[in-house]
């Protein structure tokens, strides 16, 4: 019998590569649905005439996080979290998740992840998962030093050192070196901030990667909210979402 899948992820690209993943790993799998939000997935389970098995679920959706599902409805699928960061493994591991894989999802962690969904009960060894995403005998990763961007009949290389942010509008990304230049990519945010140091950069929204070196000013707004002056100066306010704003001031602060 197929195990049936619903996806939930906000980003379409990433939603579309999940699905030809799994259709080329588990032939056995089948994806009844997709959604983007809170609310459509809260939506989706309450329709009796839907039906998952497993859920791959983004922990940052188009309207919140993921956990608000899991107070809004009894989620009775098995889960497995997807998400570019580390920090929500154990609120994941809270929530009944089976598994924890960090984007971009390699084949092998996938296949793990599936394979524990075919388990009876489908437990969880915390201990091994939190070793396995950020172990303290982890090699150390190496990042890019460059990005190559093609536009027109033009292949441009730009060193990551020349890169001041990264942000999306209106479903199309963007580059801004510190010169003042500006490309459309095509890599995804979710998949830039896996390839740049995060030492040297920091995700400040879903929408944002920005460079320590391109901080001019920080202005504290209220609610607990940061607007960040930047060099070169963002078509954009440029803001910390409030889930972030310790991480950041930490991150500052190394």
């Amino acid at each position: 019998m197929a195990m049936k899948v619903l996806i939930v992820e906000d980003e379409i690209m990433a939603q579309k590569s999940l699905i030809r993943t799994l259709t080329q790993n588990f032939p056995d799998m089948e994806v009844v649905g997709t959604s983007s939000s809170v609310k459509s997935t809260v939506s989706w389970l309450a329709d009796p005439g839907n039906h998952a098995d497993v859920i791959f679920m983004d922990v940052e959706l188009a309207d919140g996080e993921c956990f608000e599902i899991f107070r809004q409805i009894e989620v009775k699928a098995k889960v497995i979290m997807t998400t570019a960061y580390d920090s929500y493994a154990i609120k994941a591991f809270e929530a009944g998740s089976i598994d924890y894989l960090l984007k971009p999802i390699d084949a092998s962690s996938l296949k793990r992840a599936v394979a524990r969904c075919r388990m009876s009960g489908g437990q969880v060894d915390v201990e091994a998962l939190m070793k396995a995403i950020g172990g303290n005998a982890a090699p150390k990763k190496e990042y890019k030093e460059r990005f190559i961007i093609r536009f027109n009949d033009r292949i441009v290389p730009v060193p990551t050192a020349e890169i001041a942010y990264v942000y999306s509008e209106e479903k199309t990304n963007y580059l801004i070196t510190f010169k003042g230049d500006k490309y459309i990519i095509d890599t995804s945010l979710d998949v830039m901030v896996e390839e740049l140091d995060p030492e040297k950069f920091f995700r400040i929204s879903r929408g944002c990667i920005i460079s320590m070196n391109a901080i001019s000013s920080i202005i504290k707004q209220a609610g607990s909210r940061l607007k960040i002056v930047s060099k070169p100066d963002a078509p954009f306010e440029m803001t910390v979402s409030r889930s972030r704003v310790d991480d950041f001031l930490s991150w500052l602060e190394r």
